[in-house]
C-alpha cells in the first residue's frame, strides 16, 4: 500500500524514531501503525541493549520544584554533545516533572512510571537511545521537602543543589543552595560527618604532628586545632559564605533564626570512572558501525 507523509509523521510522533526508520517500518507492516510502532520499539530496545554497557558519564542535573518539595535528578549520556541535544533535554525535563508530580524517590519506581505521552520512562529512554545513538542512563534521584523555605540552584547543567530551611526566606534559601553548589560541603554540621572519616583525618594529623618532635601535650593541641579547621572546611555551617567570606554560613543562619534541615548536591558523573578514548578513533569506529548496520 502507499505510505503517506501523514502516516510517517504520526508514527514519528508516537515513537520518536527517524523519518526513514518510520517509513521503512510502515512499508514492512503494510501501513499498520500499531505493528510499525511495536517493530520500532523492539528495534530500539535491541539498540539500547547493545549500548547499555557503554559508560555514560556526561549528561545533566535537573531540578523540578513546586515550592514545598523538589526533585533533583541526574540523567547521563556518553557525550556533552548529546547532553545538549533537544531530545535529551526534553526527556530529562519530562522525567523530572513526573518525579516531582508523583513524589518518586527511587530509580526503579521512576523507570516504571508513566510519562504524559503514555510511555514509561524506561520505554522513552530506550527510544532516546535509538534516536541519539548513545547510552542514556537515569542514574539517581532524591526528593527534598521543606518545612518553611526551599531553595535550588543549578550551575549550567552539570551541578545542582537543593536546600531545605527551617525559618529564613526564599532569597536566603537560594543563596545557600548556590553556596552548596560552589563548595560541596560534606554535611550540615559536625554531627553529619562519618566517624570513620573523622578518625582517619585525626590519625593522619597525629602522625604529621608526631614528626615535629614536640611534647605530647603540644601535639594534642596541634591535632585538635587541625581537626577543628578540617571540620570548618567540610561542614556547611563552618564554611565562609561565598557571597560574604567575612561571615560563615552558620552565622548567617543564626542571624536569621534559621537552620538547614536537609540539602542535596549532585554533580554530573561524580563517582563514575570515565573511559578516555582517542576522539579520532571513536569517530572512525562510529562510521564503521554505521556502515555495518
Amino acid at each position: 500500500m502507499s505510505i503517506s507523509a501523514s502516516m510517517v509523521k504520526e508514527l514519528r510522533e508516537r515513537t520518536g524514531a527517524g523519518m526513514m526508520e518510520c517509513k521503512k517500518a510502515l512499508v514492512e507492516t503494510d501501513g499498520d501503525l500499531d505493528q510499525a510502532a511495536e517493530q520500532l520499539r523492539k528495534s530500539g530496545q535491541a539498540k539500547a541493549d547493545k549500548k547499555s554497557g557503554r559508560v555514560a558519564a556526561d549528561g545533566k542535573i535537573v531540578v523540578a520544584s513546586n515550592g514545598a518539595r523538589a526533585a533533583i535528578i541526574e540523567i547521563n549520556s556518553e557525550t556533552d554533545f548529546v547532553a545538549k541535544d533537544d531530545n535529551f533535554n526534553a526527556f530529562a525535563d519530562a522525567v523530572a516533572t513526573l518525579a516531582l508530580a508523583d513524589n518518586i524517590g527511587d530509580i526503579e519506581s521512576l523507570n516504571n512510571a508513566t510519562l504524559s505521552d503514555g510511555r514509561s520512562v524506561e520505554a522513552a529512554r530506550t527510544d532516546l537511545v535509538a534516536k541519539v545513538g548513545e547510552n542514556i542512563s537515569v542514574r539517581r534521584i532524591e526528593q527534598v521537602e521543606s518545612p518553611d523555605q526551599l531553595g535550588s540552584y543549578t550551575h549550567g547543567a552539570r551541578i545542582g543543589a537543593v536546600v531545605a530551611l527551617s525559618g529564613g526566606d526564599e532569597a536566603m534559601a537560594r543563596d545557600i543552595a548556590m553556596h552548596i553548589a560552589a563548595t560541596n560541603p560534606l554535611s550540615v554540621d559536625e554531627s553529619g560527618v562519618p566517624a570513620e572519616s573523622l578518625d582517619r583525618e585525626r590519625r593522619i594529623f597525629s602522625e604529621q604532628a608526631a614528626e615535629s618532635g614536640k611534647p605530647p601535650e603540644i601535639i594534642e593541641k596541634m591535632v585538635t586545632g587541625k581537626v577543628a579547621k578540617y571540620l570548618k572546611e567540610i561542614t556547611l555551617v563552618g564554611q565562609p559564605f561565598v557571597k560574604d567570606p567575612d561571615t560563615t554560613v552558620g552565622k548567617l543562619l543564626k542571624g536569621a533564626n534559621a537552620s538547614v534541615t536537609q540539602f542535596v548536591r549532585f554533580e554530573v558523573g561524580e563517582g563514575i570512572e570515565k573511559k578516555v578514548e582517542n576522539f579520532a578513533e571513536e569517530v572512525m569506529k562510529q562510521i564503521e558501525d554505521a556502515d555495518k548496520s
